[in-house]
C-alpha cells in the first residue's frame, strides 16, 4: 500500500526536467514560418468580409504562445492541472463573426500544440496537406476578385430611408455590414462595408440609388488594410 502511495506521489511531483533550448528555438523558427504562410493564405484565400489582414496578424502570436505553454506544462502533471485552473479563471472572448475565422484560429492553435509536443514531422506534414486543401478549394471555385469597399451614402432627409438603402445593397452585393448611420432633420448618412465582385455591380447600384430620388450621393472607398 505504501509503495502505491509513494508511486502516486512521485507521479504528482513536479519534475525538474530541462527543456532543450536548441529544440525550442528550432520549433520557434518553424512556427514563425508556418504562421506567416497561414496568415498569407487567410488574407488571399479566405472568403470572409471582415478585416482579413488585421485578423490574420493574431495567428503568429497565438500559435507561438500555445507552443510556449505546451512546452512548459508537458513536463509536469502539476503544471498541467495548474494551467486548467488558470484557464477556468481567465475567460477569453473574441468577436468571431464568421465560422471561417474560428477554423483558422483552431489551425493556428493546432500548430502550437503539435510543435510544443515536439511532433514536428506530423505538424509540417499536416500543414502541407492543409495548404493544399485551402489553396485547391480557392482555385477550383475561382479566384476571388472581390474588393472590400466602404460604401458611403448621403441623402436628403425624406428622400430615402434605411430600409430602402439596405434592400438595394442586399440585392446588388449580397453580404454587407452597417458601419455607421446618422440621421437628422436635413440629411441621412450611412456607411456600409461590402464585397464588390466587379465594377458592373457598382454601376448597377448607382443606377438603383438614383431611382429612389435625386438627393442621393454615393461614394465607394477602398480600404487598404483589407
Amino acid at each position: 500500500m505504501n509503495d502505491k502511495w509513494n508511486l502516486f506521489q512521485k507521479f504528482l511531483i513536479t519534475q525538474e526536467q530541462q527543456i532543450s533550448v536548441t529544440d525550442f528555438l528550432m520549433n520557434a523558427g518553424i512556427i514563425v514560418v508556418l504562421a506567416i504562410i497561414l496568415e498569407f493564405t487567410y488574407i488571399k484565400a479566405a472568403r470572409t468580409i471582415s478585416n482579413r489582414r488585421q485578423f490574420a496578424g493574431t495567428f503568429l502570436l497565438l500559435a507561438f504562445t500555445t507552443m510556449l505553454i505546451i512546452t512548459i506544462v508537458k513536463t509536469s502533471l502539476a503544471l498541467s492541472l495548474g494551467l486548467v485552473g488558470a484557464l477556468s479563471i481567465v475567460r477569453f472572448r473574441a468577436a468571431i463573426k464568421e465560422p471561417e475565422e474560428l477554423t483558422y484560429l483552431f489551425f493556428a492553435i493546432a500548430l502550437g500544440l503539435g510543435l510544443g509536443a515536439n511532433q514536428t514531422l506530423i505538424i509540417v506534414t499536416a500543414f502541407a496537406v492543409g495548404m493544399i486543401i485551402l489553396w485547391g478549394r480557392h482555385f477550383i471555385k475561382g479566384k476571388n476578385k472581390a474588393q472590400n469597399l466602404y460604401l458611403n451614402i448621403n441623402a436628403s432627409s425624406g428622400v430615402a430611408n434605411l430600409d430602402q438603402i439596405t434592400e438595394i445593397i442586399s440585392s446588388t452585393f449580397g453580404k454587407f455590414y452597417l458601419k455607421r448611420y446618422d440621421e437628422n432633420d436635413n440629411v441621412i448618412e450611412a456607411s456600409f462595408l461590402i464585397d464588390s465582385p466587379n465594377t458592373k455591380s457598382l454601376t448597377e447600384f448607382k443606377e438603383k440609388a438614383k431611382e429612389i430620388g435625386d438627393g442621393i450621393s454615393v461614394s465607394f472607398v477602398e480600404s487598404k488594410s483589407f
